[in-house]
């Protein structure tokens, strides 16, 4: 397998998964059934954009809160109908789950994306009252820890699964050509870098087998931030997100327990 740096290889997921192409037709198929068996409000607007749009599913009964979840793909791809299946594990514990979408690159910047998922956020919790937990994958959990940061929304705990928590490695990597980060904004959009905000509860979440690049931003990003981080034996990139469809699992519970 060849790759045109060593920086491509170290943040490359799917040539390094046995079926790898075999997981997106599933989770939208997964997406597209749950979608039409649940109660919820679909494409919902919260802001002038044509992707900004969530999707919130509820519960039977008043929901005790609401779990965000962002969805990742390197800020360039997917969108939230490709999730909806993830929403099962919050709403399966009483809880709302809003699954927004975000401009994405080459469209938008990192930080452009940082400012439309906090408003997604606040537009939720102006709609269901109760704790606000945010949660993503990947570049979605790059998001979800942003959102602890200053300056973001009013939440109580942020749950980054395999984050991208110091950008700056992606400057060297070939998908920089559409992201267009420069140095000033990786550093500025690295949760790694910053820091939480008093009060406000983190987690973070990884799986065993995944690269080793994700793994040390998920270290990167626990020790920094002196929080939790659970590292989930033999689970890789892409089946690490499982836990959010299940009520019962462990991720759930690093998300939603003691509140």
């Amino acid at each position: 397998m060849e790759f045109a740096s060593e920086a491509d290889r170290a943040y490359a997921n799917g040539a390094f998964i046995a079926g790898a192409d075999q997981f997106v037709p599933r989770w939208r198929a997964a997406a597209a059934g749950f979608r039409a068996g649940m109660r919820g409000e679909l494409g919902l607007v919260y802001g002038p954009g044509a992707r900004q749009r969530l999707d919130l599913f509820l519960p039977d009964g008043p929901a005790r809160g609401v779990l965000v979840f962002v969805h990742g793909g390197y800020w360039m791809d997917f969108d939230r109908a490709d999730w909806s299946h993830l929403a099962a594990g919050a709403v399966g514990r009483g809880w709302a789950c809003a699954v927004p979408s975000y401009t994405l690159a080459p469209e938008a910047r990192i930080a452009q994306m940082t400012r439309e998922v906090a408003a997604a956020v606040r537009a939720v919790a102006a709609r269901v009252a109760g704790p606000v937990v945010v949660t993503g994958h990947s570049a979605g959990g790059h998001l979800a820890a942003r959102m602890a940061c200053e300056g973001g929304p009013k939440v109580a705990r942020v749950v980054p699964v395999s984050p991208l928590a110091d950008l700056r490695p992606l400057l060297a990597t070939g998908m920089n050509a559409t992201l267009r980060l420069d140095s000033a904004e990786a550093v500025a959009e690295s949760p790694a870098l910053l820091r939480p905000r008093a009060g406000v509860g983190c987690h973070v979440w990884v799986g065993g087998q995944e690269r080793p690049a994700f793994l040390w931003q998920a270290r990167v990003l626990a020790e920094d931030w002196a929080c939790p981080w659970t590292v989930e034996a033999g689970r890789h990139h892409f089946d690490v997100i499982d836990g959010l469809a299940d009520p019962e699992s462990a991720l759930m519970a690093a998300c939603l327990d003691g509140l």
